[in-house]
This record gives C-alpha cells, structure tokens and sequence, in this order.
C-alpha cells in the first residue's frame, strides 16, 4: 500500500486486534534488527522509507549484515512470530505458485515456510494472480493444513471470495479454528496452519472491474498471458460479486520488464490505479476483516491450551480428586531456596566472602502447607511449578504433604529465592524468581471450589495474583469461610486492600512494614520511619491494627526479635483467636508475647520463621487450643526454624512445639493492652 494508507492501516488493524482482546505485534526489520511488536514511531518510519526492502527468508541474513530496514513477506514473519512464541499471524494474502510455474520455477516461499514452521496464518487465500490450484497442490505436498473459515469448502482468491477451488476442510467459529491450530502444536507436526478467510460480501470488488485491471497490469508488465487450460470460467454471482461477464483465471508469463519478486506489487498497484482506488478499499477491508477473525482465534486457541495445561498436563504428582478432604487448604508460593550465610558480620559487595551455601525449599504457603503437614493436619497445597529439575526436587521434598493442587506448567521454570544473610542472621540480600507465582490463576484454583468452600479455614499467601485473591475472598464472603492472609513482603501486602476483597479475611500476620503498607493502601496516614523501640513499636501497632479489626477478626503482628502482638477481639481477659462464626460488635484488645531467645551462632536461616509461627498458631486454632498455646506453639516453632537450615525444621513435631515440655519460668507473661 502506498504511504499513507500503509500506516493508517496498519494502526487500524493494531487497534481491531486489541478490541478483540489479543495483543498485536507488528512484525519488520529496522536498520538490521528483526522486531516483533514495532511502536508506533518504528512503524511511521518504515512506512515512509523509501530504501526500505522486501524481506523473504532468503533475504533476512543479507539485510541483518547490511543494517537495512524492511517489510517482512509471510515467510519472514512466520520464522519471527514463531521464535517469539506467537502461533497465529494474520496477513492479506499468502504467496503462491506463479502461472507457469511448473516451467518457471517460481513458487512463493511462503508455501516452503508453512510446510516447517508450526505457526496458523489468517489470510485471504492466494492472491488471483497466482495459479490457485497448483499453490493448493505444493500446500498439500509441503503437508500443509489448508481449511476455509466459513460455511463451505470455497477456496477465496484475496479479492474474490471464490477462486473456483476447495480446501481440504473448513472451521465454522473461532473455538473450532483454534481446536485445529491447538491440534497442530501438539502433535508436533512443524508444520503450519493455512486458515483461508473469505472477503466480506459487501466488500468484493466488481468482478469484470478487477478483470480488465489485472489483464492492462499484466500487459504494462510485459507478461504474456494466456486463459488457464482446464479450469472453468467462475461466474461472479456464483462468488456473490454483482457482475455480469463471467472472469477468466490468466496464467501469467513474464517476458522482460518487472519481474521475480516485483511483479506481485506491481500489479496490485497498478490494479488500484485502474480501479480508482476500489480495490485499495477492498484490500483495506479484507485485512480489517483478517485481524478481527484472527484476534477471535487466537484469544480462543489461549483459553483452549490455558484449560488444557490446567486440567490434563499440571497434576502430576498427585492426582486431583475432588472428594479430596481436608479442613485448611492453603494457597501460595513454591521455592527453592539458596541460603548463602557469611562468617563475618559484614559482608562486602562486590567481592568474594567466606561463607557456606546450602539449598533448602521454601515459598510462603509451601511453608505453612509443610508446617501444617507436621503438626497433624493435611492441608491441601494449591500452587504451580515448572516441569524442570527444581520442580522434581521440592515434591520428592514435599512427599509427606498432599501435593496434589500443585500444578507443574510446561515451559514455565520453579520459582527461585537466593538469600545472603550476614554471620548473626540477618538478611543482607534477597533474589527471586518467582514469576511462576502468577500461574495460581483464578482459573486454575476454582477448580477447587468445593473444597475451598467446605473448609474450615483457607490461607493465602501475597505471591498470588490479585485476582485470585479476590475470588477466594468472595467464595468466603458466600459461605462464610476464615480465610488466613500471610502478607509474604511490603509490596505484596496490599493485593487484598486495592478492593473490599480485604473485609471478607478473619485473621492476617503481617509484620510492622506490612502493617503499615495495609493501612497506606486504604488512604490512612502512616509513619514515615518505623520505631526503634519496643514502647513505641507496641503503640504504633494498636493505631495500625485498630482500622483492619471494623472488619477482620484477629491480626497477628510480628515484631521480629521482639516478639509478636495479638489484636482482636476481648474473650476471659485474652484474645479470641477461634474461628468466628459471625461477625458481631466487640471489644476489642492485644496481648504481647516477647520473643523466645535464640544467639546469632545458633540462628541457620532466617527465611522461615514468621511462616513456622503462622503454621503452629493456625494449627493450635484448628486444635481448639486457648490462646497462650496457640502462640507458644508458634514461638516455638520460629525458634525451631531460625535454628534449622530449612525454613520449616524437619523436626518440628507436635511434642517438640508442646508447651508443657517447656518450664514455666521460660514463659513471662504476656503484656496486656486496650484498644478501645
């Protein structure tokens, strides 16, 4: 297309793909760069540039050494789009056999690149200029699967929607193009779809108008052209085109003058000058008419594989059941975990330091669903890995919990946490890798409901998405479910705050910064630098946690080697930490419970402490345990972890967390405090 028509299609056509809910990406190459995705500056420039080149597979080594830019034909955009992981591309029309072909040798690399390259193309057909018959041929050879989207057979010719050939099969909607193309990818064929999209009706050019173009086109070409031998004259009504000659197909023959790669252009500009611009518009129209079509087929062919990896290729090791019973299920992270601790105090960067490095494996809810399993519950663990070797690692770790919501998505690596901690235990550094985490989709955990819903307690960790928060927090608001928030880092603390979905959470253990991105998330004023002191610490938590408890039912605030702060509700002089089984006006109070001593030689891993302490305080509440047990049970438990190279100690038992076994001097009483 002639500038500027070229670009303002080419941004209309981005345009139609977004509102079908698809992501476009233009494909070019810019002063040697091949992009999938050009922005809207790269796009004006190679749309003006008058240097740019046709780009074939053949082509692109030459243009990357040159540093040229250029206009990708179907062949170059399908090996781009493929490398970038995009299986359906949408274009006018696909290349083909030349007339005469069978003599000249000129057949369209697009039809070599369709039969390698496992990618769908929307398109038109093949251009009219082309001999249509012996293109679906070489399709065939080239194992190629051609299919017409419509009610019929009918093989379109770009401008006309019949071409007097058939394909081998036709799809009827987008979910049925996109069970072919899924069809494809799976049976590893390398070979790709041709999806062959009539023009709309009303957009056909007239028959005889198209007719007389193309024969003065060829001529100004200094073709030859002959009527095709053996193929019918197609009558235009028959094509639904108002016209009353019949056309004639023409086998092209290039004598002299424009030739190989520039006679297509050649002639469909020269079509367009001769029409007066009529076939411009029905060019135009076809390609708007090619991105919506295949907008629809791609967000359908996503939906498909999404449900596809979720219910028959993520379950392994465990098998999902729906009578899966269990009265807490849990809904978080997966890690392996890389514990890199110093021998001195402090560590300096950017150079070698003396330490010792083990793995373990962590991820928030996989430590409490881990903490759980070892004291005496089985809860069910709902997250996602990849199919690698880290993935093989942390289940064969994880036999003894029930594994079996854990899905391993191909393609998709185990989340990562490197931690550098300093001699005495604190973090200096933390990495992760945790994009997996957004894999634990509403999607995929509503394949749970039931079990969701019947629970007596859920528990969320911060690394999910939001929306899956969110639709957890409203099965609980429905069936009057306890759901557990572990608010996992400062950042994260806020997913359930940015809607209601917050007021439908019982219990949450947020530390004193995630505390207060909580309460910045709702609009109420924080401090800007957290105390220092344990005076000043316990205050600023009574005002933070005062405005969460209108709605939650207890917060457990940890104040690292302080200890822990109880809020909630006033019951016998202490905190009521039961599951409320509605919600009610209270009183409301905190109790503070100091810290159980551990020395800087005995602290191994820092990563699992706050999580030993929510596991062994839920599990003391699903024991019916009173309030005192329950947070000794959790003190414990960190002190165990902290002293343990695993977030969770492989020996926490309930006998080890017991806090008879402990002498009662050990225990000070905790601080009681009002909070009305």
């Amino acid at each position: 297309m002639p500038y500027p028509h070229n670009l303002r299609t080419a941004k209309e056509v981005e345009a139609i793909v977004r509102a079908e809910g698809a992501t476009p990406a233009t494909v070019g190459v810019i002063e040697g760069e091949v992009r999938v995705g050009l922005s809207s500056e790269e796009l004006d420039y190679l749309a003006q540039c008058r240097s740019s080149l046709k780009v074939s597979r053949r082509d692109l080594p030459y243009v990357i050494s040159k540093g040229v830019s250029g206009g990708t034909t179907v062949s170059a955009t399908m090996i781009a789009a493929h490398r970038a992981g995009i299986p359906v591309f949408v274009t006018g029309g696909i290349g083909g056999v030349h007339r005469d072909g069978e003599n000249s040798l000129d057949i369209s690399a697009d039809l070599t690149e369709l039969g390698r390259t496992p990618i769908a193309v929307v398109s038109a057909g093949v251009k009219s200029i082309l001999d249509i018959g012996r293109t679906l041929e070489f399709l065939e050879t080239q194992g190629v699967c051609v299919a017409t989207y419509g009610a019929s057979k009918n093989f379109p010719a770009f401008f006309s929607p019949q071409s007097g050939f058939t394909s081998a099969y036709h799809v009827c909607s987008p979910e049925e193009a996109a069970k072919l193309i899924a069809s494809t990818l799976s049976l590893g064929l390398q070979s790709g779809v041709l999806l062959a999209v009539p023009i709309p009706e009303q957009h056909a050019a007239a028959g005889q108008q198209i007719e007389e173009a193309i024969q003065a086109a060829v001529t100004e070409a200094r073709c030859e052209c002959e009527p095709v031998q053996g193929v019918p004259r197609l009558h235009p009504k028959s094509a639904g085109i108002d016209s009353s000659p019949p056309m004639t197909l023409l086998r092209i023959k290039c004598a002299k003058g424009v030739t190989g790669r520039d006679v297509t252009p050649f002639i469909l500009q020269k079509v367009n000058e001769l029409t007066e611009g009529k076939s411009l518009q029905a060019n135009i129209a076809l390609i708007h008419n090619n991105a919506k079509i295949g907008s629809q087929i791609a967000c359908a062919l996503s939906k498909q594989v999404n449900e596809r990896t979720l219910k028959n290729e993520t379950h392994p090791p465990g098998k999902l059941s729906s009578n899966t019973e269990s009265d807490v299920v849990v809904v978080g992270g997966i890690n392996v975990d890389f514990i890199a601790k110093g021998k001195t105090e402090t560590l300096l960067f950017g150079q070698t330091n003396p330490g010792s490095v083990c793995q373990s494996f962590g991820g928030v809810g996989r430590n409490i669903a881990d903490s759980l399993s070892r004291l005496g519950h089985k809860p069910l663990f709902i997250s996602a890995t990849g199919t690698d070797s880290n993935s093989d690692a942390v289940l064969n770790y994880c036999k003894h919990m029930n594994t079996c919501g854990v899905a391993r998505i191909e393609g998709q690596s185990t989340a990562t946490y490197c931690a550098v901690i300093t001699e005495s235990g604190e973090l200096s550094l933390g990495l992760g890798d945790m994009d997996i985490h957004q894999q634990i989709t509403e999607q995929y955990v509503s394949l749970f409901e039931e079990q969701l819903s019947s629970a007596t307690l859920v528990c969320l960790d911060g690394n999910i998405p939001v929306s899956t928060i969110d639709y957890v927090c409203s099965l609980a608001k429905k069936h009057n479910i306890n759901v557990w928030y572990e608010p996992t880092d400062s950042e994260k603390a806020c997913k359930p705050f940015l809607s209601d979905a917050w007021k439908s959470l019982s219990y949450s253990s947020p530390n004193l910064a995630e505390l207060c991105t909580m309460n910045a998330t709702l609009g109420i004023t924080t401090p800007e630098v957290l105390p220092s002191t344990l005076d000043e610490m316990l205050g600023v938590t009574v005002v933070l946690s005062r405005p969460l408890l209108d709605h939650l039912h207890c917060l457990v605030v940890t104040l690292g080697a302080h200890g822990v702060l109880l809020c909630g509700e006033l019951d016998a002089g202490t905190v009521n930490l039961q599951p409320r089984k509605q919600r009610r006006r209270r009183q409301l109070c905190a109790l503070y419970y100091p810290a159980l001593t551990v020395t800087p030689e005995e602290t191994m891993n820092v990563s699992g402490a706050g999580d030993s302490l929510a596991g062994a305080l839920i599990a003391g509440i699903l024991q019916g345990k009173d309030t005192d047990s329950c947070v000794r049970m959790g003190l414990l438990a960190a002190k165990m972890s902290l002293a343990s190279p695993h977030p969770i100690a492989p020996v926490l038992t309930l006998d080890s967390v017991d806090p008879n076994n402990v002498q009662a001097q050990d225990w000070p009483k905790p601080k009681f405090v009002w909070m009305d």
